[in-house]
């Protein structure tokens, strides 16, 4: 975590979260807002869209979030610059949020949807999720994208989809963990819950707020 701080309170970690379009990054926001928020710890998100608000006007209407304490970016580019060469725009919708709402324990910043080489600049982020979906094919793993390779990380989503699209789960995690090394990988189906402790429980190790 930055150790900056904000009046009296801790610095708000930043979370990135990045994958394909269509992996299910804000199905995956919908289930971690109310599980932090359930810990005690303040939520705020800034979506990234090409052209579009599609994403932030989601989270605003979902009734899982106060709708100010979400911000959209609009890239106007490939989704990468924003969160990787000039990551300003979200630094400053990051910066604006926590001042608004200075108890903000965490703000998730979602890529705009972008192919396996997306990744985060470190100015950006303290820690960076990057997820896939099963449904997609059970070769995207050996596939080495920056994203799969680099995340801190991999969540592997829609694991309730594997066996209707032909793609072999259990491969695609032995996959993960040969071309990851000792880079943690999490199993998910965000439309149940499923594996979403166990991504907070890293979250909670990694990222060093009390929950």
């Amino acid at each position: 975590m930055k150790n900056t701080v904000s009046g009296n309170f801790p610095a708000a970690a930043r979370i990135g979260i990045g994958g394909p379009v269509g992996s299910g990054k804000t199905a995956l926001i919908e289930r971690l807002i109310p599980a932090l928020e359930g810990r005690g710890i303040g939520v705020a998100v800034v979506t990234n869209d090409l052209v579009t608000r599609e994403d932030a006007e989601r989270l605003k209407a979902s009734g899982l979030i106060n709708p100010n304490k979400v911000r959209a970016v609009e890239t106007g580019a490939c989704p990468h610059t924003a969160i990787r060469e000039d990551p300003t725009l979200n630094i400053q919708a990051a910066d604006e949020l926590v001042n608004l709402f200075p108890r903000t324990g965490i703000v998730i910043i979602e890529s705009g949807g972008d192919n396996l080489a997306s990744t985060f600049s470190l100015d950006l982020v303290d820690y960076w999720l990057f997820v896939i979906d099963a449904a997609g094919g059970d070769d995207i793993p050996r596939k080495k994208g920056p994203g799969i390779v680099r995340s801190d990380l991999l969540v592997i989503n829609k694991t309730d989809l594997a066996p209707y699209v032909g793609s072999d789960l259990e491969q695609m995690k032995v996959d993960a963990i040969e071309v990851r090394g000792d880079r943690p990988i999490v199993l998910t189906n965000c439309a149940s819950g499923d594996g979403i402790e166990a991504i907070i429980d890293h979250l909670s190790q990694s990222v060093l707020f009390d929950a």
